[in-house]
Parts: structure tokens; sequence; C-alpha cells
């Protein structure tokens, strides 16, 4: 459910909220704004962690990290230390594998690639199912394309 950047303003006053992961990141430069420093933002996209970041973000509640956690730590350390190239070259470079992680409805393709990697990740429960033949072509075809199967 979305927060209007209003509310979060109003919620960072409190002291036991400490953090937000934001999806919606036409609203992060309002958090920003009305918010500072009195709240830590993560990008809830891994499409969109650079720009996150950008805007004073703290990291990212990442799924695709579950697969390539090296990699997501290295983007956005890379970020962080100033080293925006070497950010920007890693989060081009997962844009694939976000891709195919969000080709079916969360988890079901990351908890897919997990078991096809060998990891006993169980079933998903329901009302979540395992993926489609097309579904799990995607999965299997990018974990290949990564060389993490």
């Amino acid at each position: 459910m979305n927060i209007n950047p209003e509310t979060v303003a109003r919620l960072a006053e409190l002291p036991n909220i400490n953090g937000l992961k934001e999806c919606k990141l036409e609203q992060v430069p309002d958090i920003a704004s009305l918010c500072g420093d009195r709240i830590n933002l993560y990008s809830g996209e891994d499409g969109f962690v650079l720009p996150m970041l950008s805007y004073g973000g703290k990291g990212v509640i990442s799924v695709v990290a579950n697969i390539v956690p090296q990699l997501c730590h290295d983007m956005v350390a890379a970020y962080l230390s100033g080293d925006a190239p070497e950010a920007t070259r890693i989060q081009t470079y997962l844009v694939p594998l976000i891709k195919a992680m969000f080709c079916d409805v969360n988890p079901i393709p990351v908890k897919h690639a997990l078991a096809l990697m060998g990891y006993a990740v169980g079933d998903c429960r329901m009302p979540l199912c395992e993926p489609s033949p097309s579904a799990s072509a995607i999965i299997r075809q990018a974990l290949a394309d990564y060389q993490l199967i």
C-alpha cells in the first residue's frame, strides 16, 4: 500500500520509525525534501536502485539480491563510495535478470530460480503456485545467461 509523502513526513517524526521501503520513484523527491535525514529510504524496486541512492537512499530491499547478493552489494557500495560509473555498469548488467525475476508474481520467479540453483526454498504457498512453463523458461534462460546454473 502506498504512503503519501506528507504522511511519511509525519511518520518520520516518530522515534520508532526509522526507514521506508519506497516503490514509487516519483514520490522520492518529495519524501526526501519533506523528511531530510529523519528517515532512511530504501529502494523497493530492483530496477531503480541508483535513482533512489541519488536522492539520498541508503540501499535496496531487493528480490534479485537473493540470487546475486554480491553484485547487489557491490552496486550499492560502489555508488555510496563515489564510483557511480561502476554502480551504473552493475545496475545495467542486472537489468535482464531483474526482468526475469518479475516475469510472474513475486516471489514465484525468485523461488523457482533459487530451486534451480540448488537451494531448498520450498514451494510457494497458496494462492501462489509454480511458474507457468513459459515463465520457467524465461527464468531458466536468465540463470543460464548469468552462469548461475
